[in-house]
């Protein structure tokens, strides 16, 4: 699969008509998109954990809501951050000098890598310290969804999900259980039309 047509970084947002009950309403944000596979989070489905309860290191650097998020079925014992990076003239900025500098010689950062934009995926390994300083709201992600070869094109093709652009705001929204319909209503298209969709059509 050529870089083109990667999707990393996008939003999977799902078709009212999708059946399956992992994925209802589900805004998913692509983390991989290549021939492979996928590998994304759902960005709307904030659980009673707070992240202090898991991850008490992280707990000051998540944003509101500060609660663990169910990042999708596979790996629910496993935990993501994904982050906004403010700026580029951000990452050198704070207490400690090396905060978000590369890792020597490998030109890449310390406990980071962009996915697209100002979105990143953060290492949970890394001393939260080094961090605090690049980074702007942490979501913390409890499990991912997951799609194996060619699988996620089989139901892009089936209609089951709308395929639109992110934005940073979309990984830290303070209200994600108001997120499908707000993604969609942004958009310039009959998929704004799709945000008036009721919960449930059969009182319509």
């Amino acid at each position: 699969m050529t870089e083109v047509s990667s999707l990393t970084g996008r939003l999977l947002v799902a078709a009212p008509a999708l059946a399956d009950p992992n994925f209802d309403r589900a805004v998913v944000l692509l983390l991989d998109h290549d021939e492979e596979g996928s590998l994304g989070v759902v960005l709307n489905r904030p659980t009673p954990v707070g992240v202090g309860d898991i991850l008490a290191s992280w707990a000051g650097l998540a944003g509101e809501p500060d609660v663990v998020f169910q990042g999708g079925p596979v790996s629910l014992d496993s935990a993501l951050g994904v982050a906004v990076i403010p700026g580029d003239e951000g990452l050198s900025q704070g207490s400690r000098p090396d905060a978000g500098a590369p890792a020597p010689g490998t030109g890449a950062p310390i406990g980071w890598r962009r996915v697209h934009g100002a979105i990143c995926l953060v290492d949970l390994d890394t001393p939260p310290e080094l961090l605090a300083a690049a980074l702007g709201s942490l979501r913390i992600f409890a499990g991912y969804a997951g799609w194996g070869p060619g699988q996620l094109e089989t139901e892009l093709a089936d209609g089951a999900w709308y395929v639109v652009e992110s934005e940073p705001g979309d990984v830290s929204s303070p209200r994600p259980e108001n997120l499908w319909r707000a993604v969609l209503r942004r958009q310039r298209s009959e998929l704004a039309m799709i945000a008036t969709y009721p919960d449930d059509p059969s009182l319509n």
